[in-house]
């Protein structure tokens, strides 16, 4: 599943050059992922980047864009090549 930003995000701007998809960009008020890109870094990382340096853990699992590692992987593919 793609991941999310909450509201409790701080705009720290360290999330979105962590991102090998470019998934992450500035909405209207927080950061927010693009679910078409984010394959929580499946074929780049073993883990989501974005989660790893974000300093208020903001960042969860999407349920509205629950996604097998098959499917993660399917879109990593789509979207590299």
């Amino acid at each position: 599943m793609s991941l999310k930003i909450l509201d409790d995000c701080i705009n720290c701007d360290v999330c979105e050059p962590e991102c090998p998809n470019d998934a992450i960009y500035m909405g209207d008020e927080i950061y927010e992922i693009d679910p078409d890109k984010c394959t929580e870094c499946v074929g780049h990382y073993d883990t989501p980047q974005c989660v790893e340096v974000c300093p208020v853990e903001c960042i969860i699992p999407d349920p509205d864009h629950a996604e097998s590692p098959e499917q993660l992987e399917a879109k990593y593919h789509k979207l590299h090549g």
